[in-house]
């Protein structure tokens, strides 16, 4: 499980899932490249992973919501010279709302956000890859793709958009040693899930606390998982032990998810 002479691209990574995954990759000797668009943030964390290997961790400052913006962000980063080895696309959740009440342009925002700007990053991360002999792309998605959640409406339609262009690539890039996997988180204890439950407070008037339970209660293991037990999984896929996986979504849900 080691990474030492390893460099991850983290996007997303100044909370919840994200800063998980690399407070992991560095403790696993990983160097860590992260990517959010609060510089501020970006620098609270930087100073949180681990450096027992001697890494100089980096962070760039791009917002997914700017597409463009990011890819010339990360093409000026790989300008210099630099290569990447593990890419983790993860990014926050489009808001609660039924599918049929949701305007286009939310549709439209949550691609570019998700589909759009994941694409930019394996685009321009991919050819450095190959002349490394291999890497790993590792989308961190949701458990709507295999089973829609009630209320995410447009997050379920772009989940399920983003877990077949996954599948897509890793038939493409798998003859380079290069794999595409998936990790679905269920209910978590982010920032995200917890705007979830006051949304749904606001419109039911249950407190956040009852909601919270019911969530716990959906699992088999009769809790939500937190921000580490997802980043767990994120980085056994990028260790040299999950050579062999590829194309797959791992849901990290404590048994949720109805179907296998």
């Amino acid at each position: 499980m080691k990474l030492n002479g390893k460099t991850a691209l983290v996007s997303g990574s100044t909370q919840g899932i994200g800063k998980a995954v690399a407070l992991k990759l560095a403790e696993m000797g990983a160097k860590v490249v992260l990517l959010a668009r609060n510089e501020e943030k970006l620098k609270a964390v930087l100073k949180e992973l681990s450096t027992e290997n001697q890494q100089n961790h980096e962070y760039l400052v791009a917002d997914f919501a700017d597409p463009s913006g990011l890819k010339q962000k990360i093409e000026g980063y790989l300008s210099n010279g630099n290569r990447i080895d593990i890419l983790v696309n993860n990014t926050g959740g489009p808001k609660a709302g039924l599918a049929i009440d949701a305007d286009i342009s939310e549709f439209l925002a949550a691609f570019n956000q998700h589909l759009i700007c994941n694409h930019i990053l394996v685009q321009a991360l991919v050819p450095g890859m190959k002349q490394l002999g291999g890497g790993r792309i590792i989308n961190v998605i949701s458990t709507s793709v295999k089973q829609p959640l009630p209320g995410l409406g447009v997050s379920n339609t772009i989940r399920g958009a983003v877990g077949n262009w996954s599948k897509t690539l890793a038939n493409e890039l798998g003859q380079f040693n290069i794999t595409v996997n998936n990790v679905l988180p269920g209910a978590t204890n982010t920032t995200r899930l917890q705007e979830i439950a006051s949304n749904k407070s606001n419109k039911t008037g249950d407190s956040v606390d009852s909601i919270f339970e019911e969530m716990a209660d959906e699992s088999p293991m009769k809790r939500i998982a937190q921000p580490e037990e997802i980043a767990a999984a994120v980085v056994f896929l990028a260790s040299p032990d999950a050579s062999y996986i590829n194309g797959i979504n791992i849901p990290v849900d404590g048994g949720r998810t109805k179907s296998l």
